[in-house]
């Protein structure tokens, strides 16, 4: 392993581990799948250090990023492993709810991100439901400024969101 290498692996040891480990933590609450997943996560990140020179958000974005394709995975490899033949098919298929509750968070990671003027247009639009008059006269802001926030909060939520390959960038 070159120099540059360690140096890489010894700043996201530094600056992320702590971060990726709690990260890690909250969505599982198993600490032995903890340390699996943020092992995986660590060799990944030594086996395609394709985020150095990165900023330390973006880099910490990217670890999450693999961290939860890495969490998802195992799930999906563990529902797999307990499958088994029934006589009979459910009627409706049954939501995932591990993908759901990690992308609530992801999502939620992503409006934190914003400027506080972006987030309450987004949170009176999306949440809300609330029209560009509405949101106007709630924030006593004019209805072209409502729109403009609305598209830069959503242009910034999509950045965040491919910075932790959620979304495609199509």
């Amino acid at each position: 392993m070159g120099n540059g290498q360690a140096d890489w692996l010894s700043s996201i040891n530094d600056n992320h581990l702590r971060a990726l480990r709690g990260f890690v933590r909250r969505l599982t609450g198993d600490a032995f799948l903890v340390d699996e997943v943020v092992q995986l996560t660590l060799l990944r990140a030594w086996e395609h250090p394709v985020m150095r020179g990165r900023t330390e958000m973006e880099i910490r974005a990217w670890l999450f990023a693999v961290a939860r394709n890495a969490l998802v995975d195992s799930f999906r490899c563990a529902f797999r492993r307990h499958e088994f033949d029934v006589d009979v098919l459910p009627e409706t298929a049954s939501n995932d709810d591990v993908e759901q509750l990690l992308t609530s968070w992801l999502v939620s990671d992503a409006l934190s991100e914003l400027t506080p003027e972006h987030r309450d247009v987004v949170l009176h639009f999306y949440f809300r439901g609330e029209t560009t008059a509405e949101i106007s006269r709630a924030l006593a802001i004019p209805e072209g400024t409502v729109k403009s926030r609305l598209h830069y909060a959503l242009r910034s939520m999509k950045a965040a969101l491919l910075a932790r390959d959620v979304v495609s960038g199509s």
